[in-house]
């Protein structure tokens, strides 16, 4: 049985992405209808990610029972991946995966978060949505079940109450129905340990799949400090929503009343889909390991600069770059494949 309190009123509050993680979560590609023939490169780009990660912390691979085989050929000899055999539907951990919450004492617990596949895009989404309890059971984890729709995917914190989401995710009435931002933030509270909500409007071109998340807009450094993406044309199609984005955070205070510090990175050049549509390219959608930095590249001149952010901007941190243009064709990026599960005991 899930937990009748909130995960606030216990103690419970989300930690920053940098604080030291147990291991990763990470789903096998499966859908046909999310990657068409690109099915075979997106296992491949996922193999890559989730050894890349391996090198710093241990990876368990979700996957449908009937491809552990597949699975366990397609990872090798690598060490620290093990698998998971569980029934899914896609392959975004981060967002119908469980988000773990800490007490500051040692303890984790994960918070299952209603599914409905980014507004009910996809029909077949009743695997997923029984995906966190599952892995909550599997790890004899303390489960607080949500009342409400959130993919993990639109939402970032600093790990001391202040929250970074967008208002055509959070806001859109295809999730929880017609909801104000004070009910939002009052929800993300209780949730979450969230005191201050910074609010960006808009996602990028081409991010339709989830409305746009806020993994491709902007994430903490660390406290006080935001790594945003931006463009410098004003011709390009993301041009007023990135600077509309860069505006609210330089109009913002976090938690503790502090004036953000903003890292910008400049986006790559425009891909486009084979249907015509626009990847949603972007650097900040990377994975912060024990140690490193699983960034994405995209085989663009821009690629380099943002190594030397990231590289400047997490100088404890070894960056390791990851080929990810067939992963966004699938509609998202490393951090979209990922999910990190704090370090700790589990709660019960």
């Amino acid at each position: 049985m899930p937990f009748v309190t909130r995960p606030a009123e216990d103690g419970f509050f989300m930690p920053a992405e940098w604080a030291p993680h147990s291991r990763c979560w990470m789903e096998w590609p499966c859908r046909v209808e999310t990657w068409g023939d690109r099915i075979e490169a997106a296992r491949e780009a996922y193999a890559e990610v989730a050894k890349a990660i391996a090198q710093f912390e241990p990876v368990t691979m979700i996957t449908k029972p009937k491809n552990v085989a597949e699975v366990s050929i397609a990872l090798g000899s690598a060490t620290r991946i093990n698998t998971l055999s569980l029934p899914h539907d896609d392959s975004w951990m981060r967002d119908n995966g469980p988000t773990f919450v800490v007490d500051g004492r040692g303890q984790v617990a994960g918070v299952d978060w209603k599914w409905n596949a980014w507004g009910n895009k996809y029909p077949d989404h009743e695997r997923d949505a029984a995906v966190a309890e599952a892995v909550l059971k599997h790890l004899e984890m303390r489960r607080y079940e949500a009342p409400f729709v959130l993919e993990g995917g639109a939402i970032h914190t600093d790990g001391e109450g202040t929250l970074l989401t967008t208002e055509s995710v959070l806001l859109n009435p295809n999730r929880n129905g017609p909801v104000t931002r004070s009910e939002m933030e009052e929800l993300l509270a209780a949730y979450l340990g969230i005191r201050k909500v910074i609010w960006l409007g808009e996602g990028l071109q081409g991010d339709d799949d989830t409305d746009g998340h806020v993994d491709n807009l902007a994430c903490f450094a660390r406290p006080g400090v935001v790594l945003a993406l931006t463009t410098n044309d004003p011709a390009d199609g993301n041009y007023h929503v990135l600077q509309d984005n860069l505006a609210r955070l330089r109009a913002a205070t976090d938690a503790e009343g502090r004036s953000l510090e903003i890292v910008e990175i400049e986006q790559p050049r425009r891909q486009i889909h084979a249907d015509g549509r626009r990847l949603p390219l972007s650097y900040i959608n990377f994975y912060i390991a024990n140690g490193g930095i699983i960034m994405p590249v995209f085989e663009d001149p821009q690629d380099s600069r943002a190594f030397d952010t990231l590289s400047r901007v997490f100088p404890d941190r070894e960056i390791v770059q990851v080929p990810a243009v067939d992963i966004v064709h699938g509609g998202g990026g490393i951090h979209c494949i990922t999910q990190q599960q704090p370090a700790g005991t589990p709660a019960t």
